[in-house]
């Protein structure tokens, strides 16, 4: 019998018919306080994209689970704001006679205030879940329409929500040298040296995944993140203040620090930043809360609005940190071809589920016996539910992966070693003419993408194109980016580089990971993404004058050749097909059972 807890919950955990009487609740404490409306975001006070249950405020008041998204309430008008992975999930849990569906990067709060909100409105917004850009955004928006921006003291949703779930609370643990691949006061002293370059006697550190990393620590506060919730100021000497509260230290942990990094109670962070006053303080305005910036400016702090000091050195894996991913994803490749073997057999009567497949592949990770957690919800979308970008499977939405249809599967995993994400796109039974035709372009762009050269100080933006041509090309596209940052048993999703089409300033440097995942969606009918990771590499000297990069694919997993159409494929993409599979095939052969070996070989033949 399976004695373990499973890592993803299939439950529904959204209910749209609790949205009438939660937002009813919210316009009563908001017109007690006085407001005419206010601004509910998905985040919490280290802007965490997943959040620990406590903050799920968004989610408490819309249903809408997506990690992603905003509302605005006002007394007479609702609206909830999300991005083009979301359009078809916000519709089927939200009430949307309640709160109008927004695009939030076309749109955004900001965009959606001036003509809504009325003249003398007082709007009230949390100064611990807005960053001091985002609040920016908002005063901004509020001027704008003769409105006021209002900075609470608590939050109203707090204050209503009565069965709210308590604050994580799991300890933190060292992350051994051999994985970190850097000393943790070697770091510091790093980022010192940084920080005195730019006359700053201090930086406040918020983003969990900065935090951690900086202090070579992990933890449990957050679902398919190994964060631990705290916040840090790190001084012009090397040395840090770490505030953490009590129940999350141990023994092992303050060994691990050492002597210079001073452990403070999380409630004395406020307290802290007062003690800054008149000094030359870093803090980054696009990831600090804008509290924050509302404390140091009382203070009378000089503030350097520059980026996260941690963000870039984090970003750029060390020669240790790249071995260990490169080792995690065979291991993870190992797991998931033997899940592909068994469902070519389990899917042919048409009696599998989506939960089936997806509490599958968690067992084949797990007996892998280096699972940490998911690093995210596994999304098993068959047929039109694949067409959904982040869909998520829940006992309600669960239907069968039925013959003759498009199975997509993105998932992930967390190994202390590193951090996985990989989407295979399945076909089951025969494919029409359209569904090779659309996997094949995707595949053209994937590869394209792989094996894109590009000179020293590229951005993610200039390339997105290389991956979207030959969907272009025949009049498709696809509404998410192409890539995006991947930490070393971190967060799956960080910056500050990505791939796609929004102009992020970052070139992509030696050692970063990203995600190369073109798609296509045909709502209705069936979705298709093919996503490895790779990893940016310096090439060997071309000839040319300039430096030139490069990506190693990290993802050891087949793609489904039943849905290629050769045709398609020039001489050189087959090429790279074919050298890819053989490279899956001999890594990963010796790591499977007999039956995965045999099937291993039919999946990776030569076309």
């Amino acid at each position: 019998m399976n004695q373990h807890v499973p890592l993803q919950n299939f439950d529904d955990v959204s209910d749209k018919a609790q949205c009438a009487p939660r937002l009813a609740a919210l316009r009563a404490e908001l017109h007690r306080r006085g407001l005419d409306g206010f601004v509910v975001p998905h985040s919490d006070a280290q802007q965490d994209e997943y959040l620990a249950p406590h903050d799920e405020r968004l989610a408490w008041l819309t249903a809408f689970t997506g990690s992603a998204g905003a509302a605005v309430v006002l007394m007479d008008r609702a609206a909830i704001f999300v991005d083009g992975r979301y359009t078809l999930q916000v519709q089927g849990q939200t009430d949307l006679s309640l709160f109008a569906a927004r695009d939030l990067v076309a749109e955004g709060p900001q965009g959606w205030i001036p003509g809504n909100i009325g003249r003398g409105a007082r709007l009230g917004y949390d100064p611990w879940l807005s960053t001091a850009n985002g609040a920016a955004h908002l005063a901004r928006a509020c001027e704008q329409a003769g409105a006021t921006l209002v900075a609470l003291e608590t939050n109203p949703i707090d204050a209503i929500w009565a069965d709210q779930p308590a604050p994580p609370m799991r300890r933190a643990v060292p992350h051994a040298f051999n994985l970190a691949g850097e000393d943790a006061t070697a770091k510091r002293a790093r980022l010192a040296d940084g920080l005195k370059k730019l006359g700053a006697q201090a930086a406040v550190i918020t983003l969990a995944d900065s935090v951690c990393w900086l202090h070579n620590m992990r933890g449990q506060d957050l679902p398919h993140t190994p964060f631990v919730l705290g916040f840090a100021i790190l001084h012009d000497d090397g040395r840090s203040e770490l505030f953490l509260d009590e129940k999350k230290r141990s023994p092992e942990l303050l060994a691990h620090l050492g002597d210079g990094v001073r452990l403070r109670a999380t409630e004395d962070f406020t307290a802290a930043l007062d003690a800054l006053a008149g000094h030359a303080v870093l803090a980054d305005p696009a990831t600090a809360a804008n509290a924050v910036f509302d404390r140091l400016t009382k203070q009378g702090a000089r503030i350097l609005r520059a980026p996260d000091p941690c963000q870039l050195p984090k970003a750029c894996k060390n020669s240790l940190e790249i071995e260990g991913t490169r080792k995690a994803h065979i291991r993870d490749g190992a797991a998931l071809s033997r899940f592909l073997a068994w469902f070519a057999v389990a899917s042919a009567d048409g009696a599998l589920t989506e939960i089936d497949a997806a509490e599958k592949l968690e067992g084949f990770r797990r007996a892998t016996g280096c699972l940490s957690d998911l690093s995210f919800d596994s999304i098993t979308g068959a047929g039109s539910n694949g067409a959904i970008v982040h869909y998520r499977v829940t006992r309600s939405s669960n239907r069968k992966i039925n013959r003759d249809e498009i199975f997509l599967l993105d998932s992930g995993a967390q190994y202390p070693d590193g951090t996985t994400d990989v989407t295979r796109t399945i076909m089951v039974g025969t494919a029409t003419a359209e569904m090779k035709d659309r996997f094949t372009r995707v595949l053209k762009g994937h590869i394209a993408l792989a094996t894109a050269r590009f000179p020293e100080g590229t951005i993610g933006m200039q390339l997105d194109s290389f991956a979207r041509r030959p969907l272009w090309e025949a009049g498709l596209d696809y509404d998410h980016g192409t890539g995006h940052g991947v930490g070393s048993y971190l967060s799956v999703h960080e910056g500050p580089q990505n791939i796609s089409k929004r102009p992020v300033g970052q070139p992509l440097l030696p050692g970063m990971i990203c995600s190369n995942e073109p798609g296509y969606y045909k709502a209705g009918e069936f979705g298709i993404r093919i996503e490895n990771l790779v990893v940016v590499t310096p090439l060997k000297e071309t000839g040319g004058d300039r430096r030139m990069m490069g990506f190693e694919t990290l993802t050891m997993a087949p793609i489904d050749l039943a849905l290629v159409d050769p045709d398609l494929l020039t001489a050189e993409e087959r090429e790279w097909l074919n050298l890819y599979h053989a490279r899956v095939r001999e890594t990963l052969s010796h790591l499977v059972d007999e039956e995965t070996r045999a099937w291993l070989v039919r999946a990776t033949l030569a076309i």
